[in-house]
Order: structure tokens, then C-alpha cells, then sequence
């Protein structure tokens, strides 16, 4: 069903600019929720990033190499069974991961190289 097959309850279709006022209602709390969970996810990535930046700093104290791929398999194998357990799919927890690990061990060569973040 898309916005036009809305229906006022006289049979006619309601345009883009005729929303139930219900519907409305609801579509902004809905929204207002999605907003709430965008901000919780943001300074959720931010901790873990505090943490790895610390984790980066010990590493390059004893000059542990920037990657870990034992650790980011079990990372992932992890995270896509806590994935499939909240009924998200676990392809998509594995990219999103992939993705906040390789910007890890990007902070953490920088780190490395001396050039502090």
C-alpha cells in the first residue's frame, strides 16, 4: 500500500497532503523513535570508539600489530549470533561490523605511526 491508496472513509483515495490525522500522529511517533534510537546508536559508537582508541594506545605501547583477525572472527561470529537471536539478519550485523572494525585498525595505524587522534 502506498500514500495514495489511503482511504477517509468515503471510498475516495486521500492525495499526499490529506493524511489521516491518526496516521500522522502515529508516523511521527514512530519517527520521533526512530530519532531517539539514531542518537542512543551514535553515542553508543562513540564509547566504542573511546574504548578501541585506548585499546589502539596499549597496542602501540608494546607494539602489538593494529589488526587482530583472530579477535574480529569471533567478533563476527559473535555479533551475528546475537543478530539472529534479536531476528536481525546476521549478513547485515556482519557488513555493519566489517565496517566499524576496518575504521578501527584504521585508528589504530594512525595510533601506530605516531599520528595521534
Amino acid at each position: 500500500m502506498n500514500i495514495s491508496d489511503l482511504d477517509n472513509g468515503t471510498g475516495a483515495g486521500k492525495g499526499p497532503g490529506d493524511i489521516d490525522e491518526n496516521v500522522s500522529a502515529e508516523l511521527a511517533r514512530l519517527r520521533d523513535s526512530i530519532d531517539n534510537i539514531d542518537a542512543a546508536v551514535v553515542h553508543m559508537l562513540a564509547e566504542r570508539f573511546k574504548c578501541t582508541q585506548q585499546v589502539g594506545h596499549l597496542k602501540a605501547r608494546h607494539q602489538l600489530p593494529p589488526a587482530d583477525p583472530g579477535r574480529e572472527a569471533s567478533q563476527i561470529a559473535r555479533l551475528r549470533q546475537l543478530a539472529e537471536n534479536a531476528k536481525l539478519d546476521p549478513a547485515f550485523a556482519e557488513k555493519l561490523l566489517t565496517f566499524i572494525i576496518a575504521e578501527v585498525i584504521r585508528h589504530h595505524e594512525t595510533i601506530a605511526a605516531g599520528e595521534e587522534q
